[in-house]
């Protein structure tokens, strides 16, 4: 009889290790002289750190992208980027594909489990259009891009162009422009217009493409009618993506009108683009038309919250996501109502999937706290706020920084660098992972007894 392996690793473990060895893959070739624009080995803290931030799609930075790393170097960046946003299970299923070797069970349940989805069926066709679908996005945002870098830059911005469009879609948020990302066109309408929908369709998840893409194609049949047809899923990620941008903007441009730092100098329609852009990018994409230490302190404030969020679930963004939100939010106003069921667009959400969300909040916030009072302790002389925004962002793979990413020291740059790594896996992948012990098969159940709470 065969004997079970001790050794064998559970698909969370599997995705966990494998960020890992991207992240190590990636240190070991920025740490190469041919990496460095000056044709010398940068610190391993800070290729670790790049290589981190790549892979995890952050976009915080210790050293200048465009101004440290060779053409190989950037091209490292960017394949880290690329691997990361995808997830590296996908790249290695899309490989398997290409290859046309059969995927078996378990391959289908690392997918699963790497997009958390709750079938198994159709995961071959899925992956497919994962791949596809990003492709021509990115494609498409970069010939966008070379209308404005092409004429700036000439055939080196063919290169800006596909580096931006991979980053924004990814939502990384890392450029190879300039130091100060793309402050210098804040008040740009192609730049502007273009980075925001690749952020906005980077981050909605590709549950949401698809669904729209089914319900449009029933459009000329059904007319309005089909808009019904959408999936409780996607009316949830959109309508929370919606009223986030929006209610953001608008904060955004209250707050930040009169700031002779910001736009208080810029036309109206400039400082509405400022104010939209600045709340899209706070969805986990980090680049930045404005100096984040700039920002009054109320913009700042609500700029931690809209990290914290982030995205929607099975994309490219980070945070705890649009539709964890909604659902606790949801759970909070049927408890004060005194109803039993949680209900959203009609349907009840199962109590299972609310447990998720509670366990999704509390450990993304323990991660934050522990790093942000880690982080403190070594960087005594900065101000708290800048801090949180630091400790946020890296929890949420933002990529926003009000200048404490340059000036971190080596304790510092490690501390983000696991607090990045900790929050693109994901907080419940990192719990399965940690979690050894077997499953309990007593059928004797705890008596129960009511506290108090609140």
């Amino acid at each position: 009889m065969k004997r079970k392996s001790k050794f064998s690793l559970s698909t969370a473990q599997i995705i966990m290790l494998s960020f890992a060895l991207a992240i190590a893959v990636g240190t070991l070739l920025l740490l190469l002289p041919i990496s460095s624009k000056t044709g010398k080995s940068v610190g391993v803290t800070d290729a670790l750190f790049t290589a981190t931030t790549s892979t995890c799609v952050t976009g915080l930075v210790t050293l200048p992208t465009f101004s440290t790393w060779s053409i190989f170097g950037q091209a490292v960046i960017l394949i880290l980027i690329q691997i990361g946003g995808l997830g590296i299970i996908t790249v290695m299923s899309g490989f398997m594909l290409a290859i046309r070797k059969k995927m078996g069970l378990g391959d289908r349940l690392l997918i699963q489990d790497a997009f958390n989805l709750n079938t198994l069926s159709g995961l071959t066709s899925f992956i497919k259009k994962v791949i596809i679908g990003t492709l021509i996005v990115e494609g498409a945002g970069a010939l966008l891009y070379m209308t404005v870098f092409v004429p700036q830059f000439g055939a080196t911005g063919i290169w800006i162009s596909v580096f931006n469009s991979v980053s924004a879609f990814c939502n990384a948020g890392i450029d190879i422009i300039s130091e100060n990302s793309l402050c210098d066109y804040a008040t740009h309408p192609m730049i502007n217009a273009v980075t925001c929908i690749l952020i906005i369709l980077g981050g909605i998840g590709y549950i949401v493409w698809w669904d729209l893409a089914r319900v449009l194609s029933e459009f000329k049949r059904k007319k309005l009618k089909c808009l019904r047809s959408l999936t409780l899923h996607s009316k949830i990620a959109i309508t929370a993506t919606a009223i986030l941008i929006f209610a953001g903007a608008a904060l955004i441009f209250i707050f930040e009108y009169d700031n002779p730092k910001t736009i208080a100098d810029m036309s109206l329609f400039d400082k509405i683009q400022v104010s939209f852009f600045q709340s899209v990018t706070t969805r986990t994409a980090g680049f930045a038309t404005l100096p984040q230490e700039n920002l009054t302190n109320a913009s700042a404030i609500l700029s931690l919250l809209l990290m914290f969020i982030g995205g929607s679930p099975v994309g490219t963004a980070g945070g705890i996501k649009t539709v964890t939100v909604a659902l606790l939010i949801t759970s909070a106003i049927s408890t004060v109502k005194g109803k039993d069921e949680i209900s959203v667009f009609g349907r009840n959400i199962s109590k299972n999937a609310l447990r998720k969300a509670v366990a999704v909040l509390a450990s993304s916030f323990a991660i934050m706290f522990i790093s942000s009072l880690a982080l403190s302790a070594c960087m005594k002389n900065t101000p708290a706020l800048d801090i949180l925004y630091e400790t946020v962002s890296a929890t949420a793979t933002v990529g926003l920084t009000r200048g404490v990413s340059s000036v971190l020291n080596t304790a510092g740059k490690l501390i983000i660098s696991a607090t990045m790594y900790l929050g693109r896996v994901g907080p419940i992948s990192l719990a399965f992972a940690l979690n050894i012990s077997k499953k309990s098969h007593n059928i004797v159940k705890n008596p129960t007894e009511d506290i108090s709470v609140g």
